[in-house]
């Protein structure tokens, strides 16, 4: 099922949680709505359930408005952080639930069930009660139970945030799978960013009630469309004068920019493609990543951090190295703009 948001604002008091926020997402897609806590991502969620009227804007299911339409009649699944499993029921019979509700036959509700134990992985759990599973078992019985009616638009509030991390990880990699398997369109809220990066189709970025960008996660981590995006999305440093930089001496003064760690190189001399091009820094920490190091230099009043591979040298804190800036995210007047270091390739390379 197609969802288009046109327009859509939601006051609580004279607090605006949901402002002028519009969207589409396509038939099947899996979506993460993704933003820091409070920035309105739950209250995007529930007035497209219908748990919330909106004060204004336009909510369409496969083109046909539902601002009026009630939660229990616009085809929706749910799937809450806290599993809300009926704690009474078998695993089977909390997947029957909203079959039952519908008045569904015993036959087509077992078939349905069976069905859905398969595809979720819960054989040989179905007389089990929720006490005598596990927290990502608990979870998948919740995905099968929001399923059991057939709905044209499944939404998750931060599915996984009730989960060890080990057991988080696992789920992501199966609700994609899953989610391709039945086709259903599919929005997830979450604040984790590498959840939104791994798992989503397209990504919708919300702060402080307003959209920030929509697009796949490749898209907005090499073109975030504001300085908050670049911040949220993937690590970054602010930087603070970025005119005084070797290489960035065009750069407006007023201007705010933004680096990540991948454009940043950090060594001793030798060790740097372009020695000329970069600034003289002193290592402050270095932390393990498992794959590279992560390197905190500090360049004059300023902290930058940049990846390490594992089979160079060791850095230590107090070291001297050169700091070499390839790019930059720059932001000014509502734009964005990538810059490169006009000095990172040597015009005159010596060959020994």
């Amino acid at each position: 099922m197609q969802i288009e948001v046109s327009g859509l604002r939601k006051h609580y008091g004279h607090f605006e949680a949901c402002k002028d926020v519009s969207f589409r997402i396509g038939q099947g897609n899996l979506i993460g709505l993704l933003g820091p806590s409070g920035g309105g991502k739950t209250t995007i969620l529930r007035l497209l359930a219908g748990l919330e009227i909106p004060d204004s804007g336009e909510i369409r299911f496969a083109g046909q408005r539902v601002n009026e339409v009630p939660p229990q009649k616009r085809g929706i699944g749910f799937v809450f952080q806290n599993y809300a499993l009926f704690k009474h029921m078998t695993v089977f019979e909390n997947i029957a639930f909203g079959l039952h509700i519908q008045k569904v036959k015993k036959s087509d509700i077992r078939e349905r069930v069976l069905e859905l134990v398969a595809l979720t992985g819960l054989q040989g759990m179905e007389r089990r009660y929720p006490h005598q599973l596990s927290g990502g078992q608990r979870q998948r019985v919740a995905f099968a139970r929001a399923l059991a009616p057939k709905p044209q638009l499944l939404l998750l509030d931060e599915p996984f945030a009730a989960i060890d991390a080990k057991v988080r990880k696992e789920l992501r990699s199966w609700l994609k799978e899953m989610i391709s398997r039945v086709g259903v369109t599919t929005i997830f809220v979450t604040h984790d960013q590498d959840e939104a990066v791994e798992v989503a189709d397209e990504i919708i970025i919300v702060h402080q009630g307003r959209l920030e960008q929509v697009g796949t996660p490749i898209e907005i981590y090499n073109r975030p469309a504001s300085a908050f995006v670049a911040h949220f999305i993937g690590e970054s440093n602010v930087v603070h004068r970025p005119s005084e930089l070797k290489g960035f001496a065009g750069v407006p003064e007023e201007a705010q920019a933004i680096v990540r760690p991948e454009f940043i190189d950090v060594g001793r001399g030798r060790e740097l493609a372009t020695p000329s091009a970069a600034e003289k820094g002193v290592v402050k920490q270095v932390y393990f990543r498992g794959s590279s190091w992560l390197v905190e230099a500090e360049v004059g009043s300023q902290a930058l951090f940049a990846y390490r591979s594992l089979e160079s040298p060791p850095l230590h804190p107090g070291d001297e190295v050169l700091v070499l800036i390839h790019r930059l995210y720059l932001f000014a007047d509502n734009r964005m703009q990538t810059i490169e270091n006009e000095h990172r390739y040597d015009p005159m390379p010596v060959h020994i």
